[in-house]
């Protein structure tokens, strides 16, 4: 007898691993039809709208077919990946073949079995969907374009690329049309976040460069080199579009007398941009601005970097600034709020997760502190060092990025002076930072140079009056100047 097919294959959908996110592209597979699985074992690596995050697997078993390829954009919900919980019980698994023979060779559903026969492997076709041991794949699956993708499994029992090959032009032949030449059997190539992002900013297509990289991954190198003209001929340009080989020097003065690059906007980019539209033209926006002395902050810092207390964290203004301001906040709790649209309401929270906003090769990001107001400056030190460090290294998990409900921008270490920042969304308050510069400034009735900064203060006018708005300002500028004020009015 053969194994209860219902139990037996298990699909694993897109979760929404973020709040409110209804999308994920796959970055990269971890595993291939045939893989051995087991509960918590990391499959894919996927950027939603948030950040990158990579997904464990629920089940034990062994990997019967992946649904997507990598590179394309699933809708959470969506089911992504089949295991069968219970190899080698009966005869399911051979019986696979006549529903989806892509995932008998190759581990990856047809898109025509997705998208316009879905219903059908499962009516026309009861008898092989029974018998097969899988559940059809989900009407919507695919586009039309994949019907002859292909993901070669791990084994002998895959279709080589040249019999691929010569299949497709017999066919087309048949057809009475020239073959063309795909790379449906080639999958997406493999390189981390940022050398994507930098091979879309110069043009590149990663599928035309030779990997150095280990495990055939590409680098930052690699995708240099492929600007340059000397580079132009890529061997793997014989699989992806012969055409080059016989013209390689073409792409190069293309790349060089290019006028523009268009960059797609997704993931954070794309999410990013929505936010700051829906919050420029949702929140009514009112920035003040103050300039400070903080030559005694900044002699601060430098004492508390040679305490043994805050030794092992990371000091810096930013520490001080954002203590500064929690203290601020501490006094006028009413700007710590957001606005319930729905109820006509004002939430006043009664507990602070600072966001601090930080550039990454994703795009901004802005994780937050839970519950900053209850650590003390050394456990507010290593927080933002662990955040930041995180965000930079493209490990922020979106958990991480929510329920913000003040934020520090510091464009100052661009040497910007200020600016007017934009509120995050369901936020009432964002504290921008300028560059600390030596500057003259009049000091016990004397012009001296001392440490200036200017700090901006942006929130939103429909619960943060101009009178709560300039005592936040204020006493954070005032803390900055004389930070003992961080003692008596903690």
């Amino acid at each position: 007898m053969t194994a209860d097919t219902s139990t037996r294959y298990r699909e694993f959908k897109m979760p929404d691993v973020g709040e409110g996110l209804t999308e994920a592209e796959i970055l990269k597979w971890y595993v291939q039809p045939g893989d051995v699985v087991t509960d918590g074992q990391v499959v894919c690596e996927v950027e939603t709208a948030k950040a990158a995050v990579e997904l464990p697997i629920p089940y034990d078993g062994v990997v019967h077919e992946l649904r997507f390829a990598e590179g394309t954009t699933v809708d959470v919900g969506e089911s992504i990946i089949t295991v069968d919980v219970a190899p080698g019980s009966g005869e399911a698994a051979p019986a696979a073949a006549p529903v989806a023979a892509p995932a008998a060779g190759d581990g990856s559903s047809d898109a025509g079995s997705g998208s316009g026969s879905a219903s059908g492997s499962a009516s026309a076709g009861t008898g092989t969907a029974a018998s097969a041991g899988r559940t059809p794949v989900l009407v919507g699956y695919g586009v039309a374009e994949a019907s002859t993708k292909r993901r070669a499994r791990k084994g002998a029992t895959a279709p080589s690329v040249p019999e691929q090959a010569a299949a497709a032009a017999v066919q087309a032949e048949m057809n009475g049309y020239a073959a063309p030449v795909q790379e449906p059997e080639r999958t997406r190539p493999l390189a981390k976040p940022p050398v994507r992002k930098l091979a879309k900013d110069l043009g590149v297509d990663l599928a035309t460069i030779t990997p150095t990289g280990p495990d055939g991954v590409i680098t930052r190198e690699d995708v240099h080199a492929a600007t340059a003209p000397a580079a132009a001929p890529e061997p793997v340009v014989t699989v992806q579009a012969p055409a080059a080989v016989t013209a390689p020097a073409a792409p190069a003065p293309v790349s060089a007398s290019a006028r523009e690059t268009r960059v797609p906007v997704k993931g954070v980019r794309k999410a990013t941009a929505a936010a700051m539209v829906g919050s420029a033209f949702t929140a009514p926006h009112v920035t003040e601005f103050v300039t400070v002395d903080v030559t005694r902050t900044m002699r601060l810092v430098e004492e508390l970097k040679a305490d043994k207390e805050m030794a092992g964290v990371r000091v810096n203004p930013l520490v001080l600034i954002a203590k500064a301001l929690l203290v601020a906040i501490k006094r006028h709790p009413e700007v710590n709020a957001t606005w319930d649209e729905a109820n006509q309401e004002i939430v006043v929270k009664h507990y602070v997760n600072l966001g601090i906003a930080a550039a990454t090769p994703r795009g901004l990001l802005v994780p937050n502190i839970k519950d900053a107001h209850d650590k003390t400056l050394p456990q507010l030190a290593a927080a933002l060092g662990d955040l930041v460090s995180t965000a930079r290294e493209g490990r922020t998990t979106p958990g991480a990025m929510q329920g913000g409900t003040v934020t520090i921008t510091n464009v100052g270490v661009f040497g910007v002076d200020t600016g007017t920042p934009i509120l995050n969304p369901g936020e009432s308050a964002i504290l921008a930072v300028g560059a600390i510069k030596l500057q003259p400034w009049v000091h016990k009735g004397k012009v001296k140079a001392r440490q200036v900064t200017t700090l901006a203060l942006s929130f939103d006018h429909r619960l943060v009056d101009g009178e709560l708005g300039s005592k936040v300002l204020a006493d954070t500028a005032a803390i900055l100047e004389q930070p003992k004020r961080l003692i008596t009015w903690a």
